[in-house]
C-alpha cells in the first residue's frame, strides 16, 4: 500500500506507511555524510575578509592574552561588545589545545566543527524523540505491516538531518568562526531539551533548558532566548502540561539562564578589564536588534528566506497542511512554536542580516521531516527533478569554470575568472581533483539509483537535494579553494605592510575594519595600538571611498607624515590602504 495517500477522514491520521518505507541509513553513513559536509571549507585557507576573520581575531587575541582579554572581547585593542563571548571562548580554547599542532587558524576552526556536530546530533535526536510518540505514528494498516515506533522515529530523524544538511543558508555560516555557527547549534540543542522536558517534565530537564537559554544569550544576546522562553508558556499550555509545575520550571529555567549570563557580567564588572565593563556595549547591541516590524525587515525575511530555507520550507508548509487536524500534537506544535517565535524576532530585527534567519533552520528541518510521509508522489518527483536539474547544472558550471581556469579554454570563462582575481596563478592539486571527481561520480550513481529504482524509503524525497548541495560545496572547496582564498584573504597586503615596518617595538593607529585588523595582526604580525598606547609613530588608513577612475579618498592624519606604502588586494578594486610614518 503506498504511504502517500490522501487523508481519508478527519478522525484519521494523515500518514499511511508500510514498514518497507523505513529503511534506515547506517550510523556510519550519517557520520560520514556530516564529515563530508563540514570538513571541506575548514582546511587549507586563511581567515576570510568578513566576520570570519573578525571572529578569529577575537579568539586569537584571547588565546594569546590574559584574563582581561577573556572577559572583554576585543581584536588586538579594538573592543567588540557585540553579541557575546561564548563562541570566542570555545575557539580560544581550541587554539590553546591544538594551535601548536594545526596552526592557530585551523585550530580555531575546530570550534565550528564541534558546533556543527552538536547541532546535527540535536536535530536528529529531537526528531527521533518526537517521531516515536504515539500521536506521530502512522495509521494501523488493515493487515499489519506498519513500521515499529523506533524505526519510524529513526527514519524521520534521518530525513530531518538530510534536510538540515541541505539547507543552503547553513552552508557558509557553519564553516566560519563567528557567533552564528554556535547560535544555530544551541537552538537545535534547546529543541532537543524541550522535547526531553515535555516527555519528562523534571527539575533536571528544566535546568537544562535554562543552560541552553543562557548559552544562547552568551552567544548572541538575550533577544532570541527571550522570544523562545516566552513561546514556551504558550506551547506548554497547549500541550496540556500541568500549569503550576510548568510555570515553576520555566521560572527556574530563566533563573539558570540569568545566572549564567551574570557570571560573565559580574566578573567583568568586578575586575573591570581595561578600566571598563562590556555591559553597556553588550546591552546597546541587544537593543539594536529590536524595533517595530517594518517593510524592509519583512521584505528581507521573505525575499531571502526563499533560498535560505530551501529545501526545508516547502516540506514544512506541507507538514502544517497535512497535520492541520492534529495541530496540537507535540511533534507539530513544538517546532512550530520555535518557528513562530524566531520569525517574530527576525521581523523585529531592523538590521538586514542572515544571522536573524539562521536560528529557524533546526525547527524548520524538524517540521519538514513530518511532512515527508504525507507528500504525494508527484510533489516528491517535482522536488527531485528540480534538485537534479539545478544542482547538476551548478556542479557542471563549477567543473567548466575550473577547466577554463586551468587550461584557458573556454577563453571567455577563463578571462572572467582571472579578471575577478588579477595576479592569481592556477595551481593543480591531484588530491583535490581526485576528491572532486570521486564526489561527482557518487552523485551520478545516487541520481541513477533514485531515478531507476524509485525507492519507497521515506527520506528519498530529500536525498538528492542534500546530496547535490554537499556536492557543489565539495567542488567549490576543492577545485576552487585556492582561487576563493586568493580573493578573500588579506595575506598579501599584510605581508607587504609588515615589510615596511621596523622589527623593533612600535604601534600602529588605524581605521581599518575589525576583519582587516584581525587579518593584518595575524598574517602580518602587525602590532596595532593597544589600550595603553598614546599617539603611535605609524598610521595605517583605509580609504573611505574609491571613485571609479579617480583617486582614493583618505581621512586626514594629524601632524606631519610621510607615506611609506600604498596598495590594495589584487582581487579588490575598491579598497585602498596607505601606511604613514609621523615625522618630527
Amino acid at each position: 500500500m503506498p504511504y502517500n495517500t490522501d487523508i481519508a477522514a478527519p478522525s484519521l491520521k494523515p500518514v499511511r506507511l508500510p514498514a518497507s518505507a523505513t529503511f534506515l541509513l547506517p550510523r556510519w553513513g550519517l557520520v560520514l555524510l556530516c564529515l563530508l559536509y563540514i570538513l571541506p571549507g575548514l582546511i587549507g585557507r586563511d581567515p576570510w575578509k568578513n566576520d570570519d576573520a573578525a571572529g578569529f581575531g577575537i579568539m586569537w587575541t584571547m588565546a594569546h592574552g590574559g584574563l582581561n582579554d577573556w572577559l572583554w572581547p576585543h581584536i588586538v585593542g579594538q573592543l567588540m561588545p557585540q553579541e557575546g563571548p561564548l563562541t570566542f571562548w570555545l575557539g580560544a580554547i581550541c587554539i590553546k589545545l591544538f594551535g601548536w599542532l594545526l596552526g592557530d587558524a585551523l585550530a580555531a576552526r575546530m570550534a565550528p566543527l564541534c558546533f556543527f556536530m552538536v547541532g546535527a546530533i540535536s536535530v536528529w535526536y529531537s526528531t527521533y524523540l518526537l517521531g516515536r510518540r504515539t500521536e506521530a505514528q502512522p495509521m494501523q494498516l488493515a493487515f499489519g505491516g506498519q513500521p515499529e515506533p523506533n524505526d519510524y522515529g529513526r527514519v524521520l530523524a534521518d530525513g530531518a538531518l538530510l534536510i538540515y544538511l541541505g539547507c543552503i543558508g547553513l552552508l557558509l555560516h557553519s564553516h566560519e568562526t563567528r557567533a552564528e555557527a554556535l547560535l544555530v547549534s544551541l537552538v537545535a540543542f534547546l529543541l532537543y531539551m524541550s522535547a526531553r522536558y515535555v516527555k519528562t517534565p523534571s527539575l533536571r530537564n528544566a535546568c537544562m533548558l535554562g543552560l541552553a537559554l543562557g548559552c544562547i544569550a552568551l552567544t548572541r544576546g538575550w533577544v532570541v532566548p527571550l522570544g523562545l522562553w516566552l513561546s514556551f508558556f504558550i506551547s506548554f499550555r497547549l500541550l496540556n502540561l500541568q500549569t503550576g509545575r510548568s510555570v515553576r520550571h520555566l521560572l527556574i529555567a530563566v533563573g539558570v539562564a540569568i545566572a549564567i549570563i551574570s557570571l560573565w557580567l559580574f566578573s567583568a564588572d568586578a575586575i573591570r578589564p581595561f578600566n571598563s565593563t562590556p555591559f553597556d556595549g553588550w546591552m546597546d547591541w541587544n537593543y539594536s536588534q529590536l524595533a517595530l516590524p517594518g517593510y524592509d525587515s519583512i521584505k528581507y525575511f521573505f525575499k531571502n528566506g526563499l533560498w535560505f530555507f530551501w529545501p526545508a520550507w516547502p516540506f514544512a508548509i506541507w507538514a502544517l497542511y497535512a497535520w492541520r487536524r492534529q495541530r496540537q500534537a507535540m511533534h507539530i506544535l513544538l517546532p512550530l512554536s520555535f518557528v513562530i517565535a524566531l520569525s517574530i524576532v527576525a521581523f523585529l530585527n531592523p538590521n538586514a542580516e542572515e544571522g536573524a534567519l539562521l536560528p529557524l533552520l533546526p525547527a524548520l528541518a524538524m517540521l519538514a521531516a513530518f511532512g515527508l510521509p504525507t507528500m504525494k508522489r508527484g510533489a516528491i518527483n517535482a522536488v527531485d527533478w528540480f534538485s537534479v536539474m539545478t544542482l547538476t547544472t551548478s556542479a557542471g558550471f563549477i567543473w567548466v569554470g575550473w577547466i577554463a581556469k586551468q587550461t584557458g579554454w573556454p577563453a571567455q570563462i577563463a578571462k572572467n575568472a582571472f579578471k575577478l582575481a588579477p595576479g592569481f596563478k592556477p595551481e593543480f592539486s591531484l588530491i583535490a581533483f581526485l576528491v572532486a571527481a570521486g564526489a561527482t561520480i557518487l552523485w551520478f550513481l545516487l541520481v541513477f539509483w533514485r531515478l531507476s529504482r524509485q525507492p519507497v524509503v521515506l527520506w528519498r524525497a530529500v536525498v538528492l537535494s542534500s546530496g547535490g548541495v554537499i556536492l557543489c560545496w565539495l567542488l567549490l572547496t576543492t577545485l576552487w579553494l585556492p582561487w576563493i582564498n586568493y580573493g578573500k584573504s588579506y595575506a598579501t597586503v599584510a605581508q607587504e605592510i609588515a615589510q615596511k615596518l621596523p622589527d623593533s617595538a612600535y604601534c600602529v593607529e588605524t581605521n581599518v575594519s575589525s576583519a582587516q585588523r584581525a587579518s593584518f595582526a595575524y598574517l602580518g604580525g602587525i602590532r596595532f595600538a593597544g589600550f595603553d598606547d598614546s599617539q603611535c609613530k605609524f598610521v595605517l588608513l583605509r580609504a573611505y571611498a574609491v571613485k571609479r577612475g579617480g583617486p582614493a579618498q583618505y581621512p586626514e592624519v594629524n601632524g606631519k607624515t610621510k607615506i611609506l606604502w600604498e596598495g590594495h588586494r589584487p582581487a579588490d578594486r575598491d579598497e585602498r590602504f596607505r601606511l604613514y610614518q609621523r615625522v618630527k
